[in-house]
């Protein structure tokens, strides 16, 4: 990572703010990418220089909602078995869970779902797989895009230009999120299950 993070300070700003871009529509294709990673440096640099982040955020919610789309626009064409045999990108159980969520909870549940590290990149060629109104489906992946990335900049220029304080407030952000968003999924499935239990009765 040293070396990537040599390069990308070498970068004028259009160059870094498009490379930042192209690294986030990226995660969508291949999970492993560092993209939170990528995006605090940006923002570390942005601290650094005394710019403003916006363009950071701006480059790379647009680079991530483009990238969201163009795996929903290939699980709508080619469905979910193709997106897992040719782009490693689904594992089982993740689909699997996704999928359950969004039959009991409809899009709040995508929505929820691009906030857990384990299973965010399933969600938009999942969306597109089953068949889930496209314009519903682009708003929810849009919105969560924007709030995650928007946060985790934010938070990464606030910190300054101590490069090992921001990549310990992504970690705990991370952390955050993912925990936040279990228990609104859980508490939704607790409400559920009681609900059902008052139907018996």
């Amino acid at each position: 990572m040293d070396s990537v993070f040599a390069w990308l300070t070498s970068l004028p700003p259009a160059a870094l703010y498009v490379i930042l871009g192209l690294v986030a529509a990226a995660e969508n294709f291949f999970p492993p990418i560092p993209a939170d990673v990528i995006v605090g440096f940006g923002s570390f640099l942005a601290a650094r220089q005394n710019q403003s982040p916006v363009p950071t955020v701006i480059a790379v919610v647009v680079g991530n909602v483009g990238g969201a789309l163009g795996m929903f626009a290939l699980g709508r064409r080619f469905g979910a078995d193709w997106i897992r045999r040719r782009l490693h990108v689904m594992g089982t159980g993740a689909e699997q869970r996704v999928r359950h969520w969004y039959n009991r909870y409809g899009l709040p549940a995508l929505f929820l779902s691009r906030f857990l590290p384990a299973v965010r990149a399933v969600v938009p060629p999942l969306a597109g797989a089953i068949r889930v109104p496209a314009g519903g489906a682009i708003a929810a992946i849009a919105v969560a895009s924007t709030i995650w990335y928007t946060t985790l900049a934010l938070l990464a220029y606030r910190v300054g230009s101590r490069w090992e304080q921001i990549s310990a407030v992504i970690k705990q952000f991370e952390l955050t999120a993912a925990i936040v968003a279990t228990v609104i999924v859980l508490t939704g499935v607790g409400i559920w299950w009681l609900r059902r239990l008052r139907r018996r009765a």
